[in-house]
Formats: structure tokens, sequence, C-alpha cells
């Protein structure tokens, strides 16, 4: 709300402005980019295309990529059935993304007390009881470990408790394979740690895009198509993604992080891959995912995608590794507003694949 906004410095210029007006190429639109009150959280305002303006620009560009693409709107199918199986219904009602902390907090050398929860995340989104989905990483300091977190979340609300529906892969020290775990059956917070790159909406049945793309011909994933589909098309203006899309068919490249941190400072992208353990996995494989297609200066991960099956395979999602047989089918909604939350103060772009 506009009580929300104080006199504030923008974080991309010197400018002090009231209601963060101020006349630079960072994108600060008056009543668009300002620091929530009592709070480090920056909120801003996404450009939000007309839906079905939306299906044609990815249509067109996914076409580029896929052999067969088809991109609509349609109802939300019921998310609680199968494969889903997610604690709500659909996709819509006050849809938001959100970038928690970030991978300067896990690289070059890990901060283990970042340390964030579901629930309060929630309020700080200001959509209380929010289903939450997305890409992160667990809280060490719950889980013991390191590991890849498949968030599925309906936070808490008005007395009724959270649901925990997510999962999280790790590397199985016994085999050295990957290892999928629901979250639920070891463990009863909302914890999370380090970075996560989050939809949250009310979880409400309704209106989505539904994009159907098949047999790949280009170099890019399903997701850094669309992102760079909606940046070409869309240009300066911030338009968010977030949802879900099953691997129907084929196998996917994916990577786990290891479950001690590195104690040596990883410095490059070769460094961190050379840490990250990779593996093949195979459909069907239930992702999710939000994407940005241009960082307004928030020093945003602007696509970040992970996925878990029910046959005990997930983590980070990169890329299908069978071009000439794979089968996407998702569902996706604009977000309307991107919230920040603790930002690194000292940033880079190393391992953020």
């Amino acid at each position: 709300s506009h009580s929300q906004q104080r006199r504030v410095s923008c974080d991309q210029c010197s400018v002090s402005c009231d209601q963060c007006v101020c006349v630079c190429v960072c994108v600060c639109v008056c009543l668009l980019h300002y620091r929530m009150a009592g709070s480090k959280t920056v909120k801003f305002q996404l450009h939000v295309p007309d839906l079905g303006e939306l299906c044609q620009v990815l249509e067109k560009g996914l076409r580029k990529n896929f052999e067969e693409v088809k991109v609509c709107v349609s109802e939300c199918p019921d998310l609680t059935q199968e494969p889903f199986k997610f604690p709500v219904k659909g996709l819509c009602g006050n849809p938001r993304i959100t970038d928690v902390g970030g991978v300067p907090y896990l690289i070059p050398l890990v901060q283990v007390d970042k340390v964030y929860n579901m629930n309060t995340l929630a309020k700080e989104l200001e959509l209380p009881g929010a289903f939450i989905l997305g890409a992160g990483a667990v809280s060490s300091k719950t889980v013991g470990m390191n590991a890849e977190l498949m968030p599925l979340v309906l936070t808490e609300n008005e007395g009724k408790p959270a649901v925990n529906a997510s999962y999280f892969s790790s590397v199985n020290p016994a085999d050295g394979k990957c290892l999928q775990e629901k979250y639920s059956d070891r463990f009863c917070d909302c914890d999370f740690g380090l970075l996560a790159n989050l939809y949250a909406c009310e979880g409400q049945p309704g209106k989505v895009m539904e994009v159907r793309a098949s047999r790949r011909t280009g170099e890019d994933s399903l997701v850094s198509c669309m992102r760079k589909t909606m940046e070409e098309h869309y240009g300066d203006k911030s338009i968010a993604l977030g949802g879900t899309f099953i691997i129907q068919k084929g196998k996917a490249k994916i990577h786990i992080m290891p479950r001690e941190f590195s104690s040596c400072p990883l410095n490059t992208n070769e460094d961190v891959n050379n840490w990250l353990k990779h593996f093949e996995v195979s459909a069907p494989l239930i992702c999710q995912s939000v994407m940005v297609s241009k960082d307004p200066g928030l020093d945003l991960r602007v696509e970040h995608t992970h996925g878990f099956s029910h046959h005990g395979e997930g983590g980070h999602y990169y890329i299908d590794t069978t071009p000439s047989t794979v089968e996407y089918l998702g569902y996706f909604l604009p977000a309307e507003f991107v919230y920040r939350i603790d930002r690194p103060v000292e940033t880079h772009n190393v391992g953020r694949d």
C-alpha cells in the first residue's frame, strides 16, 4: 500500500527521493519500486501482459526451439491430483514472485546462518496463507547437510497449520546417486536456507497459460527459451512467470549440491561445476520454475527451476537430454510483483546457471 512508502535512497543510484521518484536509467518509477516500511525488502511492480497476448508471444518464440508448440489460455488443472499432488488446486490469486537471499550466500564460501521460514516469508509477501513453490536450498541447520529443495508449501493462516508437501534431494553417501525424500517424512518445519526463487499465490483455480512443447530443435531449455522470448519482445519491461511443468517423455540433466559445503572458495563457474554432482534423470519429472525477462536492477536470478518425481529422482533442472523425444506440458502465470528479500550486499554472477 502507499502508506508503506517512505523517503529512501534508490539501490541503483545516489539520488534521495520521495516515493522513490528519480530520473535515472535505473527502472525506479513512482509507486513501482520502493522499500517496504520497517523492512529490507524491496517491492517492484512488474509488467503484466494480457494472457492471450503473452500466449501468442511465447508460442512464436518457442517455435524457434521446438518442433511442436501450442500455448493457450486454459483452466488450471486440479493440482491436488496426479501427477502433481500439490496441497492446493491452482496457481491463481494475487500471483507474485520473490528472490530470497542469493548465490553469494552459498559461494565462494557458505554463510550457514542464512535461514528463512516460509510462514514468515508469506507475511513479508503481503499474502499470509500463500501457496509457495519454486527452487531453493534446505536449511542445513535443520536437515544437517546441504541439499536441493523443491518447495511446495501452503503456509499457515488464521490458526490453520502449514501444509509442507516439499521434496529435497541429496547425494546418497552409500552409492553416490540421487536420493530424493519427502520433507515432511523427516521434518516438521517450513525453513529453508541461503537462497530461493519462489512463486506465491492464493492457490486458487482459474485461468492460466498452458504450454505444450515437444521435440526440441534449438539449444535452449524450455525455461530459457520462454524467458529469452519475453526479454526480446518486451524489452525493458520486466515480466516474471511462475508455475509448474511436467517433462512427460524423455530425460533431463540435473545437478545436486554435495552434502558438505565446500571448504575451499569456489571462485569461478568451473569451480562450481566441478563441485556439483550431475545426473541424468527420467520422465515424468514435475518441475517448479520462476523466471524474469529482465532484472529491474534488483540483482535477481533470472531463472531457476527445480524438479521432483514419484520415482525418487529430483534436483536442479538444466535441460532435457533427449531433444528428439522430449515432451513438455506446463502451466504458468505472470506475477504482479517481485519482492527482493535479504539481497546480498556483496554480489557476483558465479554459479547462477
